[in-house]
């Protein structure tokens, strides 16, 4: 039983005595005025009441701060594994896998009854150098690829939600973006490592994921096409992953809830999955309002469209955001700050998704 709960529990039984009139010694007899304030529902209770989830990323490296996987484990029902799951840490060596990483992830999610969304099969960064350092035939790699993609799958079979099968595979204009994958296989490898992530788990959600394409424009046009597509050819595709990692000075998606709708109109899952708002440093009371405003209209967006399933913020605080070490003099992106204090955006979630 996780500390929390256990203190939650016997708050509940102290209480409930001194109503009974059970309790003895001081303060037995105590006004009700006195008594604790029931607790608040967190994020996921929240979310769960309009049939959503509500996610966090973590990291290996972090899962040693207590403080840190005390809130990740009572706040959140759905966890991400911002790189235990990437091709680097999952096949180092060619044919030599390495589910250290992933494992710990899945296994804390578990304990805490969490739901996992896997991240990512196909991608064109963080691949290991035996991938990268040499030049492949179509048929070499697409043999490279069906079993990385089908052992990796296999081994998390009935223990993930879902995956996001192929990340960031459009450039900004809506063309295809030249990958070791696109340049060596062409634009149906798409296709091919959905089916083959099919195959290996038929019961996982399977995702195309991307970062702006939260507004309509010509990269979620490329993405409407290419789903449209798919779905045309009977290719198992569950859901599109909007990443939204958004930013202060770059303006808001206003079109993102018609932008969910149509890729609902599909037959589609629509989901946000990699969550941040980051402003330019120094963060003021007017920018923290600002980022307050846009988590409570993407938040509202999503509950807005019936089939967007749920909501991840890429890890929770402040502390442990990749935005600062990627976009020097910019960060401040999470609804937690560095000391895992609650900040304005947090509280803006919570009143969009019905709650104090």
């Amino acid at each position: 039983m996780r500390r929390n709960t256990r203190l939650r529990l016997v708050g509940a039984l102290a209480a409930a005595l001194v109503t009974a009139g059970l309790a003895t010694g001081p303060g037995a007899q105590a006004s009700p005025g006195a008594q604790a304030s029931p607790r608040q529902p967190t994020l996921a209770e929240l979310a769960q009441r309009h049939g959503r989830y509500f996610g966090s990323a973590t990291d290996n490296p972090e899962l040693t701060d207590t403080a840190y996987t005390a809130l990740l484990g009572d706040e959140f029902d759905m966890i991400t594994p911002g790189n235990g799951m990437k091709w680097y840490a999952t096949e180092p060596q060619q044919d030599v896998f390495d589910w250290r990483y992933g494992d710990q992830i899945v296994d804390l999610a578990r304990s805490n009854h969490q739901r996992v969304r896997a991240h990512t099969l196909v991608w064109h960064s963080q691949l290991p150098d035996w991938l990268t350092g040499r030049t492949w035939t179509a048929d070499e790699l697409r043999a490279v690829l069906k079993k990385h993609i089908q052992t990796e799958v296999r081994h998390y079979r009935g223990k993930v939600y879902s995956w996001d099968v192929v990340n960031e595979a459009f450039n900004e204009d809506g063309s295809y973006r030249e990958t070791l994958w696109y340049q060596t296989l062409g634009p149906g490898y798409i296709a091919d490592a959905l089916r083959w992530a099919h195959q290996a788990d038929p019961h996982a959600k399977l995702y195309l994921n991307d970062y702006n394409i939260e507004a309509v424009g010509a990269k979620s046009d490329a993405y409407y096409r290419l789903a449209k597509d798919l779905k045309a050819r009977h290719v198992p595709l569950d859901g599109i992953g909007l990443q939204a990692h958004l930013a202060l000075q770059y303006g808001y998606p206003a079109s993102l809830e018609d932008n969910l709708r149509r890729f609902s109109r599909l037959g589609l899952d629509t989901a946000l999955t990699e969550v941040d708002v980051r402003m330019l440093l120094p963060a003021t009371e007017e920018k923290l309002a600002q980022q307050a405003d846009w988590y409570r209209d993407l938040t509202a967006a999503c509950l807005a469209v019936r089939r967007c399933v749920g909501i991840t913020v890429w890890d929770y605080t402040d502390k442990y955001s990749w935005i600062p070490a990627f976009f020097p003099g910019e960060g401040a992106a999470l609804p937690w700050d560095e000391q895992l204090r609650p900040k304005p955006a947090y509280f803006a979630i919570r009143k969009a998704l019905g709650g104090r």
